[in-house]
């Protein structure tokens, strides 16, 4: 990137750091347009329209990073999350699922699996996900995040009627 494409990606990012994911989004415009479909840069730009909750505009760019960076976990892990977000948890999960063997060591795809089969109604799946997280994230700081998680809530409420 030029210098100047440089500061408009960096301003962007300090932007979205601060909150403001519009003047981020209209940094980015400011992009020599051959560098709008890099991966950093579609990236970032998934961060804006989540920060802004425009998942549609977020589906659209993941699957763009998704074919452009199928090597990042983040490029299905940001696809299934727009997914979920626009009420597609099917979708969401048949995403995640082909990937599970191709990135072993990332936590937050089964996580998220544990949250999509949860509010999917599939409980003993969302238990046998959500153990894996565990397994390869940080159990005790991953533990806390679950017991706060609203897509995890029907694990909690099924195991207090049991």
């Amino acid at each position: 990137m030029s210098p100047a494409d440089q500061r408009c990606f960096l301003a962007a990012q300090g932007w979205l750091e601060l909150g403001d994911w519009k003047s981020a989004e209209q940094e980015l415009e400011e992009l020599t347009p051959k560098h709008l479909a890099r991966p950093e840069v579609l990236e970032l730009r998934w961060l804006i329209h989540a920060k802004g909750e425009r998942w549609n505009d977020a589906e659209e760019v993941a699957r763009k990073l998704a074919r452009l960076a199928p090597d990042k976990a983040d490029s299905f892990i940001n696809l299934a999350f727009a997914l979920h977000e626009l009420k597609r948890t099917e979708e969401a999960r048949a995403i995640l699922l082909p990937v599970v063997a191709k990135f072993p060591k990332v936590w937050t795809i089964p996580y998220n699996l544990a949250c999509y089969a949860a509010q999917l109604a599939e409980l003993a799946e969302a238990r046998d996900w959500l153990a894996q997280a565990f397994r390869l994230g940080n159990a005790k700081e991953l533990k806390a995040q679950a017991a706060d998680d609203p897509d995890l809530a029907p694990l909690w409420e099924d195991s207090e009627s049991t």
